[in-house]
């Protein structure tokens, strides 16, 4: 009767263990060694065993011990100069301006954007003409507006997504992960705050009044588009107040007044900046204090922080707060990161004036003009020099040391040396 084969089966082999290995050879050179009594030999086989493990444990301690002093010596030193390790060639004007987003840069200007890759290649542009272009961005969307004009494209990283016209000039323009779009309307008569859909259809539409409310600050949308923060400028009979608001569009702000769900008053303070870090944390910088929030359908306080040094810039990322503060007394200023509870994880006096100011991951990059310094989380300052032209954006890519610079002369990769 004929066998048939199955095709199905085949051997498993399993990794082979180093141990394993070990004793193999260790049994070969016994084995040459004639005469030797077996409990000599089991004596000495794990003798030699011990040994060629010792050996393997501090040759695995060696390479570890030179892989945390090279990371020491590429970190913990300040670099002073760039080499121009690429340069990538592309139309450029001096009036455009650059912007970090996705993987690649958002090169925009009065007569349109487009979106360049990190080599500088144009994967696509889109053409209008905006006498005063202001931008937002996420991860995902972008929003470009006519700062007291009546335009606003929202963009994401295949094209353009949107339009919106608006009835009244455009003051500040906040954009979601989605698309949806905020914005701070004014005239001579009225002020609005209202959410649009990338079709430019009104979702939500607020009037306020220097009585009422007071005069609208800034706006931020939640990255789903459903959560909005509204900072407030109220002034009666000399006195001052901001005011933060929190609006909720989805289900827990429904039955709400204007759906708002929070209302928050600081004496004394202006409220000037306001900011969403991930879905269940936003914040608003005053210029006395700083406040966070958590809560991602009815926010509510966390933490309050008075300020006691004059704030300079505020930026941020989806896991660090971060000021720029001027010294009292003295010169120079203090670079100030807090976390998401308000605790402060670093604090660096430096000196030197810096218009832009960004964080990347856990890098703070401050530029001017040619200048440029970098400080890592640590308070290590990795970088402080000048560049070959005025820098008009600059972020960290992938490899040692290794950022892409954007100026008026187009696109290049550097890498910091000594």
């Amino acid at each position: 009767m004929e066998r048939r084969k199955n095709s199905n089966l085949h051997v498993v082999r399993e990794p082979e263990d180093p141990t394993d290995k070990i004793i193999d050879e260790i049994m070969d050179e016994l084995n040459s060694e004639d005469g030797m009594p077996e409990k000599e030999v089991r004596e000495e086989l794990m003798k030699r065993k011990k040994k060629k493990q010792k050996k393997m444990m501090v040759g695995i301690a060696i390479v570890a011990a030179v892989g945390v002093l090279i990371y020491l010596l590429i970190n913990l030193q300040t670099y002073t100069k760039v080499r121009i390790s690429d340069t990538y060639v592309g139309e450029s004007a001096s009036d455009n301006n650059y912007v970090q987003f996705s993987d690649g840069v958002l090169k925009y200007s009065k007569d349109g954007i487009s979106y360049l890759s990190q080599t500088g290649k144009e994967k696509w542009n889109q053409s209008y003409q905006i006498k005063n272009p202001m931008i937002d961005i996420t991860e995902k969307s972008a929003a470009v507006a006519d700062k007291e004009g009546n335009d606003i494209l929202v963009f994401q990283e295949d094209g353009l997504k949107g339009e919106v016209h608006t009835t009244m000039p455009i003051e500040k323009v906040s954009v979601s992960e989605q698309g949806i779009v905020s914005a701070i309307l004014k005239s001579d008569t009225a002020m609005k705050v209202i959410c649009y859909d990338t079709a430019g259809n009104i979702l939500v539409e607020h009037k306020t009044s220097l009585a009422g409310s007071g005069y609208p600050v800034d706006v931020a949308l939640s990255a789903n588009g459903q959560l909005m923060q509204v900072l407030y400028l109220y002034t009666q009979d000399g006195r001052i107040e901001g005011r933060l608001h929190y609006y909720n569009f989805g289900d827990a702000g429904k039955d709400k007044t204007d759906h708002q769900v929070t209302k928050k008053n600081y004496k004394n303070t202006i409220m000037a900046s306001g900011f969403f870090m991930d879905e269940n944390t936003s914040a608003a910088i005053g210029d006395n204090a700083m406040v966070i929030y958590t809560g991602k359908d009815i926010p509510k306080q966390a933490v309050k922080i008075t300020m006691d040094k004059e704030i300079k810039s505020v930026f941020h990322n989806e896991k660090y707060i971060g000021l720029i503060l001027k010294n009292q007394g003295k010169s120079g200023y203090e670079l100030r990161l807090y976390n998401k509870t308000g605790k402060v994880v670093l604090s660096k006096e430096f000196t030197g004036d810096y218009n832009h100011v960004k964080i990347c991951d856990d890098q703070v990059i401050m530029y001017d003009g040619k200048t440029c310094s970098i400080f890592m989380k640590n308070g290590v300052q990795k970088f402080k020099g000048r560049m070959d032209n005025n820098i008009q954006e600059i972020f960290p890519v992938g490899g040692v040391n290794q950022y892409i610079v954007l100026s008026a002369n187009g696109m290049e990769k550097i890498r910091l040396v000594k």
